[in-house]
């Protein structure tokens, strides 16, 4: 008998993430391999005058490159300025 382990999603569905190159809305997530990957959705523009069919753009990504707004808390810190 074998077990397999999974790790836990980082990020989950309807989620706000960032990436380089813009932002978007988690849509779906699946694991292969031992590594979770996402099917985000570009944030929209502007209405363009032909109208909007459907999502600009979606974008398959790997949860290394994906970051929340939580992970800018971790990264950004105040650093006091010494006069």
């Amino acid at each position: 008998m074998t077990v397999t382990l999974l790790n836990a999603p980082k990020f989950c569905r309807a989620q706000s993430v960032y990436f380089i190159g813009g932002e978007g809305i988690i849509r779906s997530s699946h694991s292969e391999a031992g590594r979770w990957t996402y099917l985000v959705e570009m944030a929209l523009g502007a209405v363009p005058d032909c109208g909007r069919v459907g999502a600009e753009a979606m974008v398959l990504l790997d949860e290394v490159d994906l970051w929340s707004q939580d992970d800018f808390k971790m990264i950004v810190t105040p650093v006091p300025l010494v006069s």
